[in-house]
């Protein structure tokens, strides 16, 4: 497999070195961030439309509250980016941005 010399190519590399089956389906998390917390409802109820099953996590400590969906989909570079930059448009007027994803580890 080859995938772009970039951070997300990054994350491909790390995660086949760590075994991950890329053959098979698997959780993917996204994570929303945004300039202002909260975001406004309608930000919410637009990657709620698109994501059901996306999750508010408010600001603890020092961490800045954020939004997290999951796709339930073989892991490639292509969904991935694919994703994250249809939601960072969808968000794009209410200051949020799409840049961080994983399969968690366990997984694996």
């Amino acid at each position: 497999m080859n995938w772009p010399s970039d951070v997300d190519g990054d994350v491909f590399r790390r995660m086949k070195e760590s075994g991950l089956d890329f053959s098979k389906p698997h959780l993917i998390d996204f994570n929303v961030d945004f300039e202002r917390w909260p975001p406004v409802g309608e930000a919410l109820a637009l990657i709620k439309q698109r994501y059901p099953n996306a999750v508010v996590h408010e600001p603890r400590g020092e961490d800045q509250g954020y939004v997290q969906f999951q796709v339930h989909a073989r892991v490639s570079y292509d969904l991935v980016m694919k994703v994250q930059r249809e939601v960072s448009g969808l968000m794009a007027d209410f200051g949020g941005r799409c840049e961080s994803w994983g399969v968690m580890q366990d997984e694996v």
